[in-house]
């Protein structure tokens, strides 16, 4: 079958062979995969001897369940996440807690977004707001976007902001008060918090962290959170911390259960009792927000390629590119 991998920081489209079904698994043939551009071309960029295969986002037909496998049935479209089960590949075998079942009514162009989705939910649920609270979402890639109109659903105040004036020019198709420039946002986020200052900054750029975080310091209220979500450095001043009492929090991936063999290698469920929001119950929340139609993936869809046109795709994605998601097509 067909497969995105790099090497030596290029791109290519290899011949692997169709993954083994385990126990707890099932067989999906892949309709559509979206690329992740900040977490894919950084590891495009480190990767050299080896050949990997990349992606982590995708949307299928189910075409085999595994023994131990309940819920799933062959026929079934279902959204699904997580290396190294999900990657752009004509074929996956994926834990049944990786997956979310997704209904005739929504398209599964937007549904193979159901990755980054599930991680933009669990970034917002460490930020752990509550109904009226605040939030500056720096960074409005596609994963930012996300985040943004995720936020924007539920309620919660929210300040936009990129530098790039295309980004935030989209962002405004959703959410009120968006700037590309830092002087606006400052002046803004009083006026949108009642003087208070944001109850949290949900950071989703990469790079040097140390100014960005402390700008963050100043427009959070006291006790306010810090979320980081992109690739930053953690260097910040220790004054502006203590002043406030903040709290600056890592987002890791899509949610509790991801990186434990126990939930996605041998299928083991937490109990909703004790771990209310899995990696799972994410991907199928985000599915849930597309059905009743609260968020949109549509306007972020830049580009639909098929996979053969991958290494194009990748290359796409300067330091000035305009493009925002980009989701690869598989032949049925």
């Amino acid at each position: 079958m067909k497969a995105v991998t790099t090497q030596y920081g290029k791109v290519n489209v290899a011949e692997i062979e169709s993954p083994s079904l385990p126990a707890g698994h099932v067989r999906i043939r892949t309709e559509y995969s979206a690329i992740s551009p900040g977490t894919e071309m950084t590891f495009i960029h480190s990767r050299s001897e080896q050949p990997a295969v990349i992606g982590y986002s995708a949307v299928g037909i189910i075409t085999e369940i595994g023994k131990q496998v309940t819920g799933l049935q062959v026929g079934q479209r279902v959204a699904c996440y997580g290396a190294p089960f999900v990657r752009h590949a004509e074929e996956l075998a994926v834990p049944s807690n990786l997956t979310a079942p997704v209904p005739e009514s929504v398209r599964p162009e937007e549904a193979a977004f159901a990755g980054l989705g599930a991680i933009a939910i669990h970034a917002l649920r460490v930020a752990d707001l509550r109904f009226g609270e605040s939030a500056v979402v720096v960074g409005l890639g596609i994963l930012g976007q996300i985040i943004a109109q995720i936020a924007s659903a539920a309620a919660y105040q929210v300040l936009g902001y990129d530098l790039n004036k295309d980004r935030a020019a989209a962002m405004k198709r959703h959410i009120v008060h968006v700037h590309d420039n830092q002087e606006e946002l400052e002046r803004s986020i009083p006026s949108v918090t009642g003087g208070h200052g944001a109850d949290s900054v949900i950071l989703c750029a990469g790079g040097p962290g140390e100014e960005l975080i402390n700008s963050s310091l100043k427009w959070i209220r006291d006790r306010g959170k810090i979320v980081i979500v992109g690739d930053l450095t953690m260097n910040f001043a220790r004054g502006l911390m203590f002043g406030k009492e903040a709290q600056v929090l890592i987002s890791r991936a899509g949610g509790p259960g991801r990186y434990d063999a126990g939930y996605e290698l041998e299928n083991k469920d937490y109990p909703i009792g004790y771990v209310r929001w899995t990696e799972g119950r994410n991907i199928a929340e985000f599915i849930r927000l597309l059905e009743e139609k609260r968020i949109s993936m549509e306007p972020l869809i830049s580009r639909i390629v098929p996979i053969d046109q991958a290494q194009d795709a990748y290359d796409q994605y300067g330091p000035s590119s305009t493009i925002m998601g980009t989701v690869f097509k598989y032949d049925s």
